[in-house]
């Protein structure tokens, strides 16, 4: 039983010496690319709702007219 324990303390504790080791080899972006990247995210999230804005309205209109309200 102690060996079990044991192997999951050692391999939970290889566990996040892995993940250290992973995240080491990360190439993180610079701070231009990083707010480059968070710019054109914002951008394309606001296309989509002005999208779907419209074409909400266009479909409540749409049921308006047919239902005569």
């Amino acid at each position: 039983m102690a060996t079990v324990e044991k192997k999951k303390k050692n391999s939970l504790k290889d566990f996040f010496k892995g993940v250290r080791l992973e995240l080491k080899k990360v190439v993180w972006p610079t701070r231009k690319e990083l707010v480059s990247y968070t710019v054109v995210v914002l951008v394309i999230c606001l296309v989509f709702a002005l999208g779907f804005w419209i074409v909400d309205t266009g479909v409540l209109a749409a049921l308006r007219a047919i239902i005569g309200a």
